[in-house]
């Protein structure tokens, strides 16, 4: 299990190469992995956004994070999970968020990772504030994972 927040934007997928290849004891034993990349949108709310500054709470943020990884490795059936966050000054299109979860089975792999990533955008404590044209405002909630909006895109 891996969490970390960066400052600097990184490559969702060189990152889980590199994980994946630290795993030398797990080689052969996980038949599913399950990735998850969010990316910063150009657009909330309706309006269009230009940019994005992520704050959290140092020490508190990851221990939340550290909390839910082993809270989804005791319900699930986990060899392995890794969440890596970016925190600070971020562009449209710069990738926010990996999450990853590997299984022996897909089942438990989906599973975990769904929980994951809906458990860190409810309670970790990260607060964003978005760059407009003409101002700049804080987000006050996050987009429901099972909203009309989010299942029909």
């Amino acid at each position: 299990m891996r969490v970390e927040i960066r400052t600097t934007p990184f490559d969702p997928w060189q990152e889980l190469a590199a994980h994946q290849q630290q795993m030398d004891d797990m080689q052969g034993k996980h038949g599913a992995a399950t990735v998850f990349v969010g990316t910063m949108r150009d657009f909330n709310a309706g309006e269009k956004v230009q940019g994005m500054f992520l704050e959290h709470y140092p020490g508190m943020t990851e221990r939340h994070l550290e909390t839910i990884c082993k809270e989804a490795m005791q319900r699930w059936d986990l060899l392995d999970a890794l969440i890596i966050h970016r925190a600070g000054a971020m562009q449209p299109g710069d990738p926010i968020v990996l999450v990853a979860s590997w299984a022996a089975h897909r089942g438990p792999a989906f599973a975990a990772s769904r929980y994951l990533i809906e458990e860190l955008k409810s309670r970790a404590p990260f607060w964003k504030k978005e760059r407009l044209a003409q101002e700049s405002r804080w987000v006050t909630h996050n987009t429901p994972a099972n909203s009309p909006t989010s299942l029909n895109k």
